[in-house]
C-alpha cells in the first residue's frame, strides 16, 4: 500500500491510504500535529562536510529549516540551497552538484531514465511532507467555491475538464455588485516549476495555460500579486498562505462539493489537489550513504524534522511513511 501511494500520480491521493497512514499516528484534525511514533533525532560522532539542495521553489522555506536546524546539530556542516524550481533538480542530481534534488512533483519517466543511464540505478524518491496545493484569492474576494472544470475555464484556453466556455470575469463565477462586470487577473508560475506542472496536469488536464498567466519566478510571489491584486487568482503551495489570501475550497471536476484547504482533507483524500513533497537522493543500491548525507534524511523523517514541516505550514507524514523512506536507505 505505502509503495503504490509513494507512486500515486492521480489526480488525488488515494483517500484509504492516506487516511489509514494519517490514523497511525497523525491526527486528523484542524491543525497538523506530529506523530508521537517518530523518533527523535540524536547527533553522532563523524558528521562533517557540505550540503548542496537544488530544486523546488515550494520547498525553499522548508529546506531552509531543514538545513537550519541540522547545522544547529552539526556547527561544522555547511550548507546551499538553490531553489529555482523542481525541474532543476534532477539536472543537478545527473552531474553530481547537488546532495539533494527537492521537487514539488515527483520525477518524470524521462528524467529518471536520464539518471539511470548516467548511474545504471535510478534516484531514491522520499515522500517528506504532504501539500495542499490551493488556489488564490485576494482577502476581500467573496467566491465560496470553485469546481475544476471552472479553475481549468479559468488558466487555461483548451478547456480539457469540460467547461461549456471560457470564464473572463467574476460575474461568470456567479459574483454580484461591483465583482460582475471585473477581469478576473491570472498569476501562475513559469515552467521550471513543479507547481506550474502539478497544476498543468491536475487542474487544466494537461491543457495549455493561457498567454494573460502573469508568471512569476517564485512561491511567495504569486501569492504577493494576488495580495495586491484584488481581482486577482493564482496557485500556490498551502505553506505560503498569508493574511492577505484566501484558500478557495475546490471540487472536483463540475461538482459543486467543495472541500476546503484543510489538513483533515489533505489526509483523508478529499481535498483534489493534495500532494508529497519530495527529496530525491542519489543513493547507490546495497550501499549505505555517507554520513552526513544519511543523517541529513534522519533529521527530516524525524520528529524535530518534522515539526519544521508544520512551522513552515505543510503537514508532517506519518511515522509508517518516514520509515518506508528511510528502509529505501537501508536505515531499519
Amino acid at each position: 500500500m505505502l509503495t503504490q501511494l509513494f507512486q500515486v500520480r492521480a489526480v488525488r491521493l488515494a483517500a484509504a491510504g492516506v487516511l489509514s497512514m494519517a490514523m497511525a499516528g497523525v491526527a486528523a484534525a484542524a491543525e497538523p500535529t506530529v506523530d508521537a511514533k517518530l523518533p527523535d533525532y540524536k547527533p553522532v560522532q563523524g558528521v562533517s562536510g557540505s550540503i548542496k539542495s537544488i530544486g523546488s521553489d515550494t520547498m525553499n522555506n522548508l529546506m531552509t529549516l531543514w538545513l537550519e536546524g541540522f547545522k544547529k546539530m552539526y556547527p561544522n556542516v555547511a550548507y546551499e540551497m538553490e531553489g529555482k524550481g523542481s525541474s532543476t533538480a534532477p539536472p543537478a542530481l545527473i552531474a553530481g552538484t547537488a546532495s539533494f534534488g527537492p521537487m514539488s512533483r515527483e520525477m518524470k519517466k524521462s528524467e529518471i531514465d536520464e539518471f539511470e543511464k548516467k548511474f545504471g540505478y535510478k534516484p531514491v524518491e522520499l515522500p517528506t511532507a504532504l501539500d495542499m496545493l490551493a488556489v488564490y484569492v485576494n482577502k476581500d474576494n467573496p467566491i465560496k467555491g470553485l469546481s475544476l472544470a471552472q479553475v481549468d475555464a479559468i488558466f487555461s484556453k483548451t478547456r480539457k475538464l469540460g467547461h461549456p466556455q471560457e470564464i473572463t470575469t467574476w460575474g461568470q463565477l456567479g459574483l454580484t455588485g461591483e465583482w460582475a462586470d471585473k477581469p478576473i487577473s491570472l498569476y501562475g508560475r513559469n515552467s521550471a516549476s513543479g507547481t506550474y506542472g502539478y497544476f498543468k496536469e491536475h487542474a487544466l488536464g494537461k491543457g495549455d495555460y493561457k498567454d494573460s498567466v502573469k508568471e512569476q519566478p517564485g512561491s511567495s510571489s504569486v501569492v504577493q500579486g494576488i495580495a495586491s491584486d484584488k481581482y486577482a487568482i493564482g496557485y500556490s503551495g498551502i505553506g505560503y498562505k498569508t493574511a492577505d489570501v484566501l484558500a478557495v475550497p475546490l471540487a472536483p471536476k463540475s461538482s459543486t462539493d467543495y472541500v476546503a484547504a484543510q489538513t483533515e482533507n489533505a489526509y483523508s483524500g478529499k481535498y483534489p489537489m493534495a500532494r508529497f513533497l519530495f527529496v530525491y537522493v542519489n543513493a547507490k543500491p546495497g550501499e549505505t550513504l555517507e554520513p552526513l548525507r544519511l543523517e541529513f534524511v534522519k533529521y527530516i523523517f524525524s520528529k524535530q524534522g518534522q515539526l519544521d514541516v508544520v512551522k513552515d505550514g505543510y503537514l508532517p507524514v506519518p511515522a509508517t511513511v518516514a520509515a518506508e523512506a528511510l528502509k529505501k536507505l537501508g536505515v531499519k
